[in-house]
């Protein structure tokens, strides 16, 4: 079935350690049309009718997309242009039964096959939860890069705490699934660029609760983070400029991207998803919300800022930490902070700090940046021994 209006293009590789055919989509190609006939009756909902109204009402004039569609239960509700993608062939060959206009899709949602900015908005019904929890954050960043901003995302995720197993007494033996604390998947849907609007617990036979949560796509940059980093990089906030171009350091006249090439922790120049996959090199920002300058920030948000990051790092325990600026770090953390490696460690790993990379820093010059990201990394791999 053709992508249609979806605009498709194989942008990025999955990111599922198990590679997009695994264990859980093939439970679900062989017995799609059991697992229909036993789900159906639960599936029904008016959450997508609803959604579909809200995201109308916004004007972005962009197809809606169903986020592990299934059998397309719900795809019929969310528009007549909407896009459902599904890992499973099976599932997809049920979606014209519910949904005959929309476009069906087969893909994996860590690596979604669209452009950038093709959607007003996502449902996502319990398919992020077939997402290993450390992949979590880069499949949110994809979803958050073919979401325009303002569009508005629904997610159905599990609370407890596995990173990627099977419940017991399955009857679909053979799934395995991501379960969250409540504050760490707060700080991983912040970290992805979305702002909550709604956050619903409800209460399941299992006995972990249930997350409901509507949040919009915020004009920003999502994290690029994933389980193994070399080094992972904090700017302050993102600009404006950097928001709406998808990458951080995106400015003309900034450094960074010039000097990550010349000290050789990237091979190619402005691409996030490349650094992290081909380089281990991650990347976030102290404070997610984006700016024309950083008087704009309040110091509520840089002591919200340090404890999201202080979360991640704790969380994902990258090589060390290079925040790039000082005035961040030092309004967050240490008003004494000079460059340099830190006497105190941050979320368990070292922490580096470099001078702002900037255009408008006439204090440090090419060579002295490319000086600060190779004792970065130094630093990082000498933790790591």
């Amino acid at each position: 079935m053709a992508a249609g209006h979806a605009q498709a293009a194989n942008e990025g590789t999955s990111v599922n350690p198990e590679g997009p055919r695994n264990e859980t989509a093939t439970v679900y190609e062989e017995r799609a049309g059991e697992w229909r006939q036993k789900r159906e009756g639960s599936a029904r909902s008016d959450r997508p009718a609803r959604l579909a109204a809200e995201v109308a009402t916004r004007g972005l004039g962009l197809p809606i997309l169903d986020a592990g569609c299934g059998p397309g239960w719900h795809s019929a509700d969310l528009g007549p242009a909407v896009v459902a993608i599904d890992i499973a062939h099976a599932m997809l060959e049920m979606v014209g039964e519910y949904a005959p206009d929309a476009a069906a899709v087969l893909g994996d949602l860590a690596a979604l096959p669209f452009r950038a900015g093709s959607f007003a908005g996502a449902w996502a019904s319990k398919s992020y939860v077939h997402v290993p929890r450390r992949h979590v954050p880069l499949a949110l960043a994809d979803l958050h890069r073919v979401t325009a901003a303002g569009g508005l995302v629904e997610l159905v995720l599990f609370g407890g705490d596995e990173e990627y197993a099977p419940f017991r007494a399955d009857d679909f033996a053979g799934r395995r699934f991501s379960l969250w604390p409540e504050e760490l998947l707060r700080c991983v849907i912040a970290g992805a660029g979305f702002a909550v609007d709604e956050w619903e617990v409800l209460p399941t036979r299992r006995g972990d609760p249930e997350y409901r949560i509507r949040c919009t796509r915020s004009r920003t940059l999502p994290d690029y983070v994933a389980p193994g980093m070399r080094l992972l990089v904090c700017g302050l906030n993102p600009s404006l400029h950097a928001a709406d171009a998808g990458v951080g350091f995106a400015r003309p006249g900034n450094r960074f991207w010039p000097a990550a090439l010349a000290a050789g922790l990237v091979s190619v120049d402005r691409d996030p998803r490349h650094a992290l996959g081909e380089h281990r090199l991650g990347m976030t920002d102290l404070v997610k919300r984006a700016t024309s300058d950083i008087s704009e920030l309040s110091p509520a948000e840089y002591q919200h800022g340090r404890e999201r990051l202080e979360a991640l790092v704790d969380w994902m325990q990258p090589g060390a930490l290079c925040v790039v600026g000082l005035t961040g770090w030092r309004a967050a953390v240490d008003r004494q902070a000079q460059p340099g490696v830190q006497h105190a460690e941050f979320g368990g790993r070292p922490v580096y700090v470099m001078p702002n990379t900037s255009g408008a820093n006439a204090h440090t010059d090419l060579g002295g940046f490319i000086a600060h990201l190779r004792a970065a990394a130094e630093l990082a791999d000498r933790a790591r021994r």
